[in-house]
């Protein structure tokens, strides 16, 4: 019996078990860190049940300053902590950054935010039957799933902390997918939440079972930050299930190279290795990404990864993230930066989230026309005009 325990944990597991028995893997560290087996350690649920929640849960595996001490009994009503022990522990890993700390641990400063909104997508006024939120003619978000392995700080659906009963609710899905059905127009669905790989595989399965049934819906993509917060969700027996019901697309969301582990790219791996497309949606963030040089660095780390930059979101308008959030102007430096320096497969759209769609954003190259000449800024910042390229203007 033993045997074929282990058996089935390698099966499954695999890489990650590779990564568990390697003394000097992060993941052997942090389990000896938190007292428990390997083993146990790299299994997901365990690390879903053990999240840290309170002040004096983090105070046993890392330093707190005192106003983050002070954070947690001042924001418990505003917006709940929850971190999984794996992404907890990469705030000792990298301890001369802030990156992940910003992202993870309450602070005093999301009370001073006298802009931020509870809803800035208008989400609710978007959402014909529960739980799908539906802007353009031919998508919709379909939100299954309401646990995360990590509570971003700056989460733009904060407002839905308390509440209870929506994960993968049998009656919620039933209505979501017989909206779907009963819309010819809608062609792509997006299945998010929450986190929708936070479910069995046998959860997952028979939603896309369900979905791919359709006949109109073209392709499936997951909305999913297990990659980076909860690696050792995305096994190759996940894999196996999504690669079942292709064309499926699945984007996750790194926003610093410190989150690009080994068993990060483990998670990357087990995706791309079966076919699944990848793509990343970072949102732009003070003290966390907001630099030529750290995009950069993001950008080049995660095609190295066969991970496509998508999108860089500035971040939403969203009560509590004040303190995180990062002028226009600034942002469109920093993405001008990275044209010339970096591979255009490297260069993500810098986009604005509106309640009506994404608009992107960005430094314009156009300087005039001259008659039938465009006149534009090169990427050196010189003068280029382009012979006989346009109509006349009127």
């Amino acid at each position: 019996m033993e045997a074929q325990t282990k058996q089935r944990v390698t099966e499954d597991l695999g890489v990650f078990e590779e990564l568990a028995c390697d003394q000097n893997s992060l993941s052997h560290r942090l389990a000896i860190q938190y007292g428990v087996e390997p083993e146990t350690f790299i299994n997901w649920r365990w690390q879903m049940k053990h999240q840290l929640r309170t002040s004096e849960d983090f105070q046993r595996y890392c330093k707190l300053d005192p106003s983050e001490l002070g954070s947690f009994a001042a924001l418990k009503d505003l917006f709940n902590a929850g971190v999984t022990p794996y992404y907890a522990g990469l705030i000792n890993e990298f301890p001369d950054q802030q990156g992940i700390r910003l992202q993870a641990i309450p602070r005093v400063e999301e009370m001073d935010d006298l802009k931020g909104l509870n809803d800035p997508l208008e989400e609710v006024a978007h959402s014909p039957v529960r739980e799908v939120v539906h802007v353009y003619p031919d998508r919709v978000a379909f939100c299954v799933a309401m646990l995360c392995p990590v509570y971003c700080r700056y989460c733009y659906r904060k407002r839905r902390d308390d509440e209870e009963g929506l994960h993968f609710n049998r009656s919620i899905v039933d209505r979501g997918i017989a909206y779907i059905a009963s819309n010819p127009a809608i062609k792509d669905v997006l299945i998010t939440g929450g986190d929708p790989f936070i479910a069995s595989d046998q959860a997952i399965d028979r939603l896309l079972a369900r979905i791919s049934e359709i006949p109109h819906v073209e392709i499936i993509r997951f909305g999913t930050r297990t990659p980076v917060t909860l690696p050792y969700r995305v096994t190759a027996n996940l894999a196996k299930i999504l690669k079942k019901y292709h064309p499926v697309w699945v984007n996750t969301h790194f926003n610093c190279t410190e989150e690009l582990t080994p068993e990060a790219c483990a998670a990357v791996s087990n995706l791309v290795d079966h076919g699944i497309p990848v793509g990343n949606q970072s949102v732009l963030l003070r003290g966390v990404n907001d630099s030529a040089e750290k995009m950069q660095d993001l950008c080049r780390a995660l095609i190295r990864n066969r991970v496509r930059p998508y999108y860089v979101f500035h971040a939403h308008m969203v009560a509590g993230t004040a303190h995180l959030r990062v002028p226009i102007s600034e942002g469109i430096a920093i993405m001008k930066s990275l044209r010339g320096n970096i591979s255009g497969y490297g260069i993500p759209s810098y986009i604005l989230d509106t309640p009506s769609g994404k608009v992107p954003i960005g430094h314009n190259h156009i300087l005039g026309q001259d008659g039938h000449d465009l006149i534009v800024e090169d990427l050196r910042g010189e003068i280029w005009r382009e012979t006989d390229a346009m109509k006349p203007m009127s």
